[in-house]
């Protein structure tokens, strides 16, 4: 199972680190993406990194602004999300493949465990 948390209320150009964890299993060797579903919109992609941490991808809409990153020792990965806009404001969900070594993608079929979200919040 897998707990996204480190949401919050934050005013717009602030930040937030959300983080990733699993609990009855490790993350090591999982690929780990990041998705977003702002209300009544679908949920979409945000960031992904590769089970070595050797790649990572964003959206277009976060690049330059988030950076994904995962820890070892935590057994986490880590959501940096700096310069906030109002439009960052979503449920955050973190999720793996069903596979190890399996590099992660943009889409949701391509994963199959998912956490329950945790709240980002921006005021403008």
């Amino acid at each position: 199972q897998l707990q996204a948390s480190g949401g919050g209320l934050v005013q717009a150009g602030g930040s937030l680190r959300l983080s990733c964890a699993a609990s009855g299993r490790s993350l090591e060797n999982y690929g780990v993406g990041w998705f977003r579903q702002a209300p009544g919109k679908e949920r979409v992609f945000v960031a992904a990194i590769a089970w070595n941490g050797g790649t990572k991808f964003y959206a277009d809409a976060v690049r330059g602004r988030f950076s994904i990153s995962r820890d070892r020792i935590s057994d986490t990965v880590y959501l940096q999300m700096n310069t906030l806009e109002p439009e960052d404001a979503a449920v955050y969900y973190c999720a793996t493949p069903s596979r190890v070594w399996v590099l992660p993608g943009r889409t949701e079929s391509q994963y199959s465990y998912w956490g329950q979200g945790t709240l980002v919040t921006v005021s403008s």
